[in-house]
């Protein structure tokens, strides 16, 4: 057993639910000992975190009040009471803020070390993230070698990854909308979009128009609003929708007005669908198989922001919900680059 006497855990709680934006003072850190394990569970300590901008949709009702947060977590056991989690091990969960977790087996997976790959990639491209997309291109729009796609939150995390795997996946034109002419330059000199635009500079369509004349087959929607207004006006006929989330709605506090061109989806034959990316695990492994050979011959980076020292992820949270990340936003615990399993694979 882990000797854990007079070891401190920390968790972050939701106090009050937010009217718009949230702010510090919508959370509190909460400190208590150490869990010991109990029969059948295991002590992981955190090193990464994952923040995500359903989190915010979560603060409306889904996430408990004065309680811990979830979300995607990977740490090592460092105290087992279950044959089924050695300590020592890498481990997911979805245990969330806290930097101490008691988890079962059931509760957990272990991730495959693969050879060059770092852990902070288990919750970007190799994630729920990089998940994310892969089921949006794979499974719900099916994309086809040589169709044009427009992707928008394309410097996000799931924008990124989505068109890191467009490109590998042999897609035609590949349009992105970012929040800031740095990130348009990151979108077309690193990721590999064809062009892009920030979304400040104008209308959404004529952007759009701009940038995609001849028209798409396929938008990746990661905000609603009036970028999926002017993409249903660019997508030529039986072009499909995916949608992802809705960003810009999160925090207003009114419905967003567009889009108004819905006829268009009748008139040009569309096809609209949205998925929760839990409802896909069973892809996991063959994300797994596809990916992680590009990471490994440099084909596909990480894109990712990361924040160090778990005292800062209400501000890493806060920051991504205000576009301050490009990628991925990622909370790394002190240490937690230093951690990898002896053993690796191919």
């Amino acid at each position: 057993m882990n000797d854990t006497a007079g070891a401190r855990a920390l968790t972050v709680h939701q106090t009050a639910r937010p009217h718009g934006f949230p702010t510090p003072e919508h959370f509190a850190f909460v400190e208590s000992a150490v869990p010991e394990p109990a029969p059948g569970t295991a002590l992981v300590e955190n090193l990464y975190w994952s923040v995500d901008p359903y989190h915010r949709e979560m603060m409306d009702g889904e996430f408990a009040l004065h309680a811990p947060l979830e979300g995607r977590t990977i740490g090592r056991v460092t105290a087992s009471r279950t044959p089924d989690l050695t300590e020592g091990e890498i481990v997911l969960h979805r245990q969330g803020w806290r930097t101490h977790a008691l988890v079962t087996p059931q509760e957990a997976r272990r991730l495959p070390p693969f050879a060059g790959v770092p852990l902070s990639a288990y919750l970007s491209i190799l994630g729920g993230t990089g998940l994310t997309a892969y089921v949006g291109l794979t499974r719900i729009a099916r994309l086809q070698p040589g169709e044009d796609l427009y992707v928008s939150a394309a410097a996000g995390g799931v924008g990124t990854a989505t068109g890191r795997l467009a490109r590998v996946t042999g897609a035609g034109r590949i349009v992105g909308s970012a929040g800031s002419p740095a990130k348009v330059a990151h979108l077309k000199e690193h990721v590999g979009y064809d062009e892009a635009f920030d979304y400040h500079d104008g209308p959404a369509a004529r952007l759009l128009a701009k940038a995609a004349p001849d028209g798409l087959d396929v938008y990746v929607d990661n905000v609603g609003g009036e970028q999926l207004e002017a993409a249903i006006w660019s997508l030529r006929e039986f072009g499909r929708i995916v949608r992802v989330g809705t960003v810009a709605q999160y925090n207003a506090p009114q419905p967003l007005a567009a889009p108004r061109n819905l006829t268009e989806i009748v008139e040009k034959s569309l096809r609209m669908e949205g998925f929760h990316v839990r409802n896909h695990r069973d892809v996991q492994e063959e994300l797994y198989d596809f990916v992680v050979p590009h990471i490994q011959s440099g084909r596909i980076a990480l894109d990712e922001t990361v924040v160090d020292g778990f005292d800062r992820i209400v501000s890493a949270f806060l920051g991504m919900l205000r576009g301050e990340n490009t990628g991925k936003m990622i909370v790394r615990a002190a240490g937690a680059d230093d951690v990898r399993d002896a053993s690796t694979r191919d």
